[in-house]
């Protein structure tokens, strides 16, 4: 046990020194780590390393996914609804069969029943690497919203897939209208579900006598509880954990107290954090397990169906984008669009961002090593190895031509979006001019005689000045000497806490005092 435990402490300061020479290459941090784990499992003597399914499903994927739920903009969310729909839906369905004719037609020993659980596997592009990779990009608002918003849904149409391509390959039959039924059954009943314990989880944290403390605990439970519940019933757990939580997160400013919102924000920033650093890890660790199943397949053939395959994927994707961009300006005729005229270059960097990870590799790993009749489960070692093929090519390629790409590109937000500076201007301008208003009208008889009032209205005039200065120059003169006086005082309150009758925990509170201050400062100019 202190051996294994040494092994995972060893690999989670792996991840930050990898994550660290990511940040100094200016690379996406999943590249880096897949390739560090890939690198770490051919170094002699290293342990195997294995990824056992529910791992992933039932300890990593619910809080990842309920993360990048939090974070998600419902406003954009619904503003792109229908191409996220369809190709967290239609388009994952009909990538799903493209593999499975190409891969019953070219790959021996492969039937339509294989091919479809191959594609059921590999069609979705990976929330999680979505996340990460264009966290680190510099992509449009729109960009960033549909490639997560797709991947957020996305896993539940490919599970099912995979699934009822599961009973296929076992019984040998499959009836379509019966699946068709259960896709949507499955599909709805994950989401009721998952609203409705979001419900529940809104009445305990609006009406009962919680802390900042017990919110936090309460968030961490909830994307397991509710992937845990719709798994029970057989419904989506993936879509229970997404519906549950945006619901709770468009809900949080009234649920929540604004301890609980600060607390818990940093609860999840730092496990996201390092749940996605070992996911990704995990997956280059992978590799010598994964070879040494192929059996009687060499590897020089395996290493070509898992090229091909993912020749495909890409390909099949970009004709769906542009495919799509195409039906979208014909169908603005008719009905109202987010984007009447989508054009071809925001469609190719949306194909070319189908980065698939470690949910691909779960559900490949899931496939049992027998069948229901006793026989081995027919290519089973194959279809694990072109899934890891495909999650190298996907995630380490496009990942890494990315950035280039959107350069390349010179994409621009759809539609008359304002500048991100010009909208934070008119927020602090509005959330100023409105504070300014009270004071002067609501609370004017105070204000005269209470000079703590007249200091804080002296604070808001001063930040609507700071937003006025538009000479960069003077920006980061401002910043500097602000920075400095901040780390003086805390010079001041070093000197302070030698003194033995002074409080330690006070000086504590007027260190974070300081931190709060800093933060606020480095968000308003940007400088993080």
């Amino acid at each position: 046990m202190q051996q294994f435990f040494g092994l995972y402490l060893l690999l989670i300061l792996l991840i930050i020194f990898l994550i660290m020479l990511a940040q100094k290459l200016r690379m996406a941090y999943p590249i880096v780590l897949v390739l560090g784990g890939l690198a770490l499992s051919l170094i002699p003597g290293m342990p195997s390393v294995k990824i056992h399914p529910e791992v992933v499903f039932i300890i990593f994927l619910p809080p990842l996914l309920f993360e990048a739920a939090w974070n998600t903009s419902w406003k954009e969310l619904w503003r792109w609804r229908r191409v996220i729909s369809s190709f967290a839906f239609l388009i994952v369905i009909v990538t799903a069969f493209i593999v499975a004719i190409v891969s019953s037609y070219l790959l021996p020993g492969f039937t339509m029943a294989l091919g479809f659980l191959l594609g059921g596997i590999i069609s979705p592009p990976d929330a999680v690497s979505a996340s990460a990779i264009l966290k680190n990009v510099k992509a449009p608002r729109a960009l960033q919203s549909i490639v997560e918003g797709e991947s957020l849904l996305n896993d539940a149409s490919s599970l099912i897939v995979f699934r009822f391509a599961l009973i296929a390959v076992d019984s040998g039959r499959f009836v379509f209208h019966e699946a068709a039924l259960s896709f949507v059954v499955v599909i709805v009943l994950g989401i009721l579900c998952g609203l409705a314990i979001g419900v529940l989880y809104y009445v305990v944290h609006r009406w009962l006598p919680t802390t900042a403390k017990m919110d936090v605990v309460l968030t961490l439970t909830a994307p397991y509880v509710m992937y845990l519940v719709a798994e029970y019933f057989h419904v989506s757990g993936v879509l229970s954990v997404v519906a549950g939580g945006l619901y709770l997160s468009f809900r949080s400013d009234v649920i929540l107290s604004h301890r609980s919102r600060l607390e818990g924000s940093n609860v999840w920033s730092t496990l996201g954090f390092v749940f996605n650093g070992i996911v990704f890890m995990l997956i280059g660790l992978q590799l010598p397990g994964i070879v040494s199943d192929l059996g009687a397949v060499s590897i020089s053939d395996a290493i070509g169906y898992g090229l091909l395959i993912s020749l495909i994927l890409i390909v099949t994707r970009i004709l769906c984008t542009l495919g799509s961009s195409a039906f979208t300006i014909f169908i603005s005729r008719y009905i109202n669009t987010a984007d009447k005229n989508p054009g071809w270059r925001m469609p190719l960097a949306f194909g070319w961002a189908g980065m698939r990870g470690v949910v691909s590799l779960a559900a490949a790993l899931s496939i049992p090593i027998l069948m229901d009749n006793g026989q081995p489960f027919p290519q089973r070692n194959l279809i694990l190895f072109i899934t890891f093929v495909v999650i190298m090519v996907t995630l380490v390629v496009q990942g890494l031509t990315l950035p280039a790409l959107l350069r390349w590109l010179h994409l621009e937000e759809p539609g008359k979006t304002l500048p991100p500076e010009e909208q934070e201007a008119f927020i602090r301008r509005q959330l100023g001019e409105n504070s300014m208003d009270l004071l002067e009208g609501q609370f004017g008889d105070l204000l005269v005689a209470n000079k703590s009032l007249q200091r804080l209205k002296g604070k808001i005039k001063t930040e609507f000045e700071q937003d006025g200065i538009s000479d960069k120059a003077a920006q980061d003169a401002y910043q500097e000497v602000f920075l400095h006086l901040l780390a003086e005082k805390r010079k001041v309150l070093q000197n302070i806490n030698k003194d033995v009758d002074i409080d330690e925990e006070l000086i504590r509170k007027h260190h974070r005092l300081l931190d709060l201050e800093e933060e606020e400062l480095r968000i308003r100019f940007k400088k993080l």
